[in-house]
C-alpha cells in the first residue's frame, strides 16, 4: 500500500516458480494415485499451477475519493459484491457476497472502489473472518469515514464438499467501526439493508 492508500499487487511468482509449481502439482497428483502421463491429465499440472497463480495474485486498487462538499452524513451501502477466495486450511474455494457500508467523513468513496477492495483481499489464502476485518480496517484507515460496516456471507466449499458435507450452508461474518460499531439508527439501517 502506498502513501495514498492504494493497494498494490501482492504475491507474484519467481521466474522458476511456475515450473516448480507445475512439478509440485504433478507430484501431488501422482501421490494420490493419478497418472499424469495419461493424455487426459497431461496438461493438468500446468493448468492448476496457472489457476492458483491467478487466484492468489491481487490486483492494484486505486483509492478514488471525492470531497464531501454537501456534508452527506447518511449511510452509503454497496450490497451483494460477489467474490471468491481460497481457504488457507484446505485450499478449497469459498465464495459469496460482501456488503460494505460507510458513513462519510470529509470524503466520499468512488463506489467501484469497494468491490475492488474485496477482490484485492480475497486473492490470497484467506479466512473469511480475516477478509472481513481486512476490508473494514482498510476502509477505516484509508477513507477515515465516521463509521464502517462490513458483512460477508459465504459458502465454504471445504465444509460443503468434504468433512461434514453440508451443501449451501452459508457463514456470515461482520466487522463494524466508528459510529456503526454501536447499536443505533445507522447500524439498524445497515442491518436492514443487508438482510
Amino acid at each position: 500500500m502506498d502513501a495514498m492508500g492504494q493497494l498494490h499487487a501482492v504475491g507474484g511468482v519467481r521466474p522458476d516458480g511456475l515450473d516448480r509449481a507445475e512439478r509440485a502439482v504433478s507430484a501431488l497428483l501422482t501421490a494420490v494415485g493419478q497418472d499424469v502421463t495419461d493424455e487426459r491429465l497431461r496438461d493438468t499440472p500446468r493448468r492448476v499451477a496457472e489457476s492458483l497463480l491467478d487466484l492468489l495474485t491481487a490486483r492494484d486498487v486505486p483509492l478514488t475519493t471525492f470531497p464531501n462538499d454537501d456534508e452527506y452524513s447518511g449511510l452509503v451501502l454497496v450490497r451483494d459484491i460477489p467474490f471468491h477466495s481460497l481457504c488457507e486450511h484446505h485450499m478449497m474455494p469459498f465464495r459469496g457476497v460482501a456488503h460494505i457500508g460507510y458513513v462519510p467523513g470529509a470524503r466520499i468513496v468512488g463506489l467501484s472502489t469497494m468491490p475492488r477492495i474485496v477482490e484485492h483481499f480475497s486473492r490470497d489464502l484467506q479466512l473469511q473472518e480475516r477478509l472481513t476485518v481486512n476490508v473494514a480496517d482498510w476502509m477505516q484507515a484509508q477513507v477515515q469515514p465516521r463509521g464502517v460496516g462490513v458483512v460477508i456471507e459465504a459458502e465454504q466449499l471445504c465444509m460443503s464438499l468434504r468433512g461434514v458435507g453440508t451443501p449451501a450452508t452459508r457463514t456470515m461474518t461482520s466487522a463494524f467501526r466508528g459510529v456503526l460499531a454501536d447499536a443505533g439508527p445507522l447500524r439498524a439501517q445497515f442491518e436492514a439493508g443487508t438482510s
